[in-house]
């Protein structure tokens, strides 16, 4: 992508999945240069290699492959690091230090430059040396405890990875475009420590503060947010799927009351002694049309009412057509297929067809080339197989 807030910037992206993954999409979304920097084929740990769809299958990033255990591989990483904007890496607490590339390697040719290091529990801490994933993070930051359980008690799993994606991957993108915002100003880069965990505690600020300032216990069925009353929660309908009810507001509550036929509760909204005898009117209501039906009825009409979508009947929302959230992709080998745009707010959309990242093709020549490598040095880092 050539235009975007972030067009002129360039990121060098040393992971395969998760956070940094998730933030560097959001930034070449947003038109930053994004190279994924992997290890060349064959030599050392092969890493995790997503399905072509996942993270919008690489669309408008460039790739190198690079042996970082090398120290020509490493000069030639250091050499693109003098001339980005932003490093990012995903690898255990010190790895990029004992591989000679970290923030100090890094800075000391480019005191301008934004190293990024995600992690689950972040650099430092007891839990930092701790493998985990997006589940983990939302247990220790109280996620998982805040949910209604399931039938055996347990806390439900989400349907999305939430501290991946938020928790790590924005959290992550925003760390970096506020660095870069300040950079502007001081003429120096820095670093940034960003932990998925951290980042499920900010989600978590409503009820964590709460408890702090007092003493309460946040769960299911605490306040209005968790499933404490009948006019926040989820609905089945007459064909078995569900509608969502959020009507907080005592206008919306009588709107949707007036409609489902129960307009004896309208002043009984958060009358405590009355939430079960609510929720069994409002769950008859709700048996004797089928989903869509409602939604036809309530939706429209200041009831805070929506269907449960499946992820595939996402995919076919018209809403999503309405807002142009949808584009084709070309893969080499997958063919066309349809994939989320860029969404969100400010994000350039594509009018054509994007080309997915094809895995066996690399940049690498090219960009050291850029970077001041001769010609000749780059055939041998070739030959001896530093580089791919």
């Amino acid at each position: 992508m050539t235009d975007g807030f972030l067009a002129g910037y360039t990121v060098l992206d040393l992971s395969t999945v998760g956070p940094a993954a998730r933030a560097t999409r959001i930034l070449a979304d947003y038109g930053a240069s994004v190279v994924k920097v992997g290890p060349v084929p064959g030599r050392g740990p092969s890493p995790i290699r997503p399905p072509f769809f996942s993270y919008s299958a690489g669309r408008h990033m460039r790739q190198a492959a690079i042996d970082l255990r090398n120290d020509a591989g490493r000069a030639a990483f250091l050499a693109l690091a003098a001339g980005a904007d932003v490093v990012v890496e995903s690898f255990r607490p010190g790895v990029v230090d004992r591989l000679g590339i970290g923030y100090d390697a890094v800075t000391a040719l480019n005191p301008r430059i934004v190293y990024c290091s995600t992690s689950g529990y972040g650099q430092k801490g007891g839990r930092s040396e701790w493998a985990g994933h997006d589940v983990d993070y939302l247990a220790v930051g109280g996620f998982l405890a805040s949910g209604g359980p399931r039938a055996d008690g347990g806390p439900p799993l989400p349907g999305a990875t939430v501290a991946d994606a938020a928790g790590g991957g924005m959290h992550a993108a925003l760390a970096i475009v506020a660095a870069l915002l300040g950079r502007t100003v001081t003429g120096a880069g820095t670093y940034l420590d960003v932990s998925a965990t951290d980042g499920v505690l900010w989600l978590m600020s409503l009820p964590i503060d709460e408890a702090l300032a007092t003493g309460a216990e946040p769960g299911p069925g605490h306040d209005v947010l968790s499933g404490r009353y009948a006019c926040y929660g989820t609905y089945r309908a007459r064909d078995g799927k569900w509608l969502a009810v959020g009507a907080i507001e005592a206008k919306f509550f009588a709107n949707l009351c007036t409609l489902l036929g129960c307009p004896q509760w309208i002043e009984r909204q958060y009358d405590e002694e009355f939430q079960d005898a609510i929720r069994a009117d409002f769950a008859v209501a709700f048996a004797t049309r089928d989903r869509d039906e409602w939604v036809g009825v309530l939706a429209g009409a200041d009831t805070c009412v929506a269907p449960v979508l499946s992820v595939a009947e996402v995919a076919d929302d018209p809403q999503l057509s309405e807002r142009h959230a949808l584009l084709e992709a070309k893969h080499p080998d997958a063919g066309t297929f349809r994939q989320l745009a860029p969404i969100l707010a400010g994000m350039k959309r594509p009018a054509e067809p994007v080309h997915a990242l094809d895995s066996t093709v690399t940049d690498t020549e090219e960009l050291l080339i850029a970077a001041g490598y001769a010609p000749e040095t780059i055939a041998d880092l070739l030959r001896e197989e530093v580089i791919a």
